[in-house]
C-alpha cells in the first residue's frame, strides 16, 4: 500500500485546501493495484510458500484470496467512508486509539521493508540467473545496488507516470500469460506425479503456513484503496475496483503457480527460490521455447523495479507522516524542495539493513506476519465504522480479522515472537518517548 500526500496535522481530517481532483476511474484503479500487486509476490514467494505447503500451495493461493477479499472490502468501506490518504495509519487514530493508529502505521513499516527487500533480492536473483550466475554475495551487492539507485531517484522528487506503470502491467500480464500457456501442457502431463499426496506430513498446518505467506502477494490492493480522494464516486468504485483487482490476481496466481507445480514440482520451486531467488526462471527453462526464460526474467525484473518504488515512495511517505505526527522523531517530517528526503534515505538504509540477511524466505516471512498485524488494525477499524457508512456486513471485518489474527500465528514462531517484540518496542517509544499525542474527536 503506498501513502501519498499526507497532509499531517493532530486531527485525521485532510487539509481543506489540499484536495485531490477525482480523475481515476475503475480500470485506471485496477491498473494501479496489478501495478502494486504484481512483484515478488508471484516472482518469488510461490516459491517459498511451495516449500511449506507443497502441492497444496495451489490450494494455499485461492485460501488467501478469499482472506484478501475480507480485508480489502473492510479497507474500501474505510476509504469511502474517510476519503484520505494514511491507509491504516489514519484509520486507527480516527476509529480506535492513538496505541492502535502508531502500531498499524509502525507494523506498515516493518512489514513493507521486509517486502522491499524481498521484492531487491528477487529482482538481484532474476538478474543473475539470466546471465547463469547463482552467488549470494553478488545477489545481496545487487539488492544493495537497486535499492541505493532507487532511493537517489525518489529523493530526488521522482513523480511516477501512470503510462509507465501500465505498460509495465501490461507487460508483466502478457509474459505471465505466455508463461501459463506454454507450461499447460507439461504439467497436464505430469498431473498425477506433481500434484499427489496434496498435503505433507504436516497437513492442515502446512496449508495454512503457506496461506499466511501467500497472502503477502495479494496486498498491493491497499493501493486502491488509498485513491479515495482521487476516485470518481469512491464509495461505489473503490469496492468494484479491488473486487476486480484480487479476482484477476487470483485467477493469474492460481495459473502461475499450477503450471509451476505441475512442471518442476513443489519441492523443485522451492529449491529454485532458496538457491537463486528466481523460481519462475527455472521453470521456464524447461519449455521447448527458445529465450522464454529470458522473457520471464525481463518481467520480473521490470515488474520488482516498479514495485520497489512503489514501496520506497509509500514507506517515505508513512514515516514522514509518523514525523509529522510525532510518532516518530520530527527530524523525518522535514521536506527539501518537496521530497521527503530524510524519510527517504533511511527508508533505503533500512530496506538494505533487511537485505543484509540475503534470504528471502526469512524476509517473506517476517513481512507475511506484520502485514496480517496491520490487516488486523484496519479489520477492527472497520469494525467501528458508524452503521450508515458501512457498505458491507459486520461480519466482513469479523472475518478478516480473525483470519488475520489465525494465520499470522502459524508464521514460524522465531518470526512472530521477533514481531511480537517489535511491537513492544514501537509501543514503548509511542507512550514513554515520544509525545503524547491528543486523540482526534469523531466527525
Amino acid at each position: 500500500m503506498s501513502i501519498h500526500n499526507f497532509t499531517g496535522g493532530e486531527t485525521s481530517r485532510p487539509h481543506q485546501g489540499a484536495s485531490l481532483a477525482r480523475v481515476v476511474g475503475v480500470p485506471g484503479a485496477v491498473l494501479m493495484g496489478l501495478g502494486s500487486i504484481l512483484g515478488a509476490g508471484i516472482f518469488v514467494s510461490i516459491g517459498i510458500a511451495a516449500g511449506v505447503a507443497g502441492p497444496s500451495v495451489v490450494t494455499a493461493v485461492v485460501l488467501a484470496a478469499i482472506v484478501a477479499t475480507f480485508n480489502g472490502l473492510s479497507s474500501a468501506q474505510l476509504a469511502a467512508s474517510h476519503p484520505v490518504s494514511g491507509g491504516t495509519y489514519e484509520y486507527g487514530y480516527r476509529y480506535l486509539n492513538p496505541g492502535i493508529g502508531f502500531t498499524a502505521g509502525w507494523m506498515f513499516l516493518c512489514a513493507k521493508s521486509a517486502s522491499a527487500a524481498t521484492a531487491a533480492l528477487g529482482f538481484a536473483g532474476y538478474v543473475l540467473s539470466a546471465f547463469g550466475v547463482e552467488n549470494t554475495i553478488l545477489l545481496i551487492v545487487l539488492g544493495i545496488a537497486i535499492v541505493a539507485t532507487l532511493s537517489a531517484i525518489v529523493a530526488g522528487g521522482m513523480k511516477r507516470s501512470k503510462l509507465t506503470n501500465a505498460i509495465i502491467v501490461l507487460f508483466t500480464l502478457l509474459v505471465l500469460i505466455l508463461f501459463v500457456i506454454l507450461g499447460a501442457p507439461i504439467a497436464i502431463a505430469n498431473a498425477t506425479s506433481r500434484y499427489f499426496p496434496l498435503f505433507d506430513a504436516d497437513g492442515v498446518g502446512a496449508l495454512l503456513h503457506g496461506t499466511a505467506l501467500i497472502f503477502v502477494a495479494y496486498t498491493g490492493y491497499g493501493r486502491i484503496a488509498t485513491l479515495g480522494e482521487e476516485m470518481r464516486d469512491p464509495a461505489r468504485n473503490i469496492p468494484r475496483a479491488i473486487i476486480i483487482t484480487l479476482l484477476l490476481t487470483m485467477i493469474l496466481y492460481v495459473s502461475v503457480v499450477a503450471v509451476s507445480v505441475g512442471v518442476i514440482g513443489a519441492n523443485g520451486l522451492f529449491e529454485a527460490t532458496r538457491t537463486a531467488a528466481a523460481p519462475l526462471e527455472a521453470v521456464a527453462e524447461n519449455f521447448a521455447v527458445p529465450g522464454i526464460s529470458w522473457l520471464i526474467a525481463m518481467a520480473a525484473i521490470t515488474a520488482m523495479v516498479g514495485v520497489l518504488l512503489n514501496l520506497l515512495l509509500g514507506l517515505s511517505r508513512v514515516m514522514l507522516a509518523m514525523g509529522r505526527r510525532q510518532d516518530l522523531p520530527t527530524w523525518f517530517a522535514h521536506v527539501d524542495d518537496k521530497s521527503p528526503r530524510r524519510a527517504v534515505i533511511v527508508t533505503g538504509a533500512l530496506i538494505i539493513g533487511l537485505i543484509l540477511i540475503g534470504n528471502v524466505r526469512t524476509t517473506w516471512s517476517f513481512s507475511a506476519f506484520t502485514v496480517l498485524i496491520y490487516y488486523a488494525l484496519t479489520n477492527l477499524a472497520a469494525l467501528r465504522l458508524p452503521a450508515r457508512q458501512r457498505l458491507f456486513p459486520r461480519i466482513i471485518p469479523i472475518l478478516g480479522l480473525l483470519s488475520c489474527l489465525g494465520l499470522a500465528f502459524w508464521i514460524e514462531p522465531a518470526i512472530w515472537i521477533i514481531g511480537l517484540g517489535l511491537i513492544a518496542l514501537g509501543l514503548a517509544w509511542h507512550f514513554f518517548a515520544a509525545p503524547r499525542v491528543r486523540r482526534p474527536p469523531r466527525s
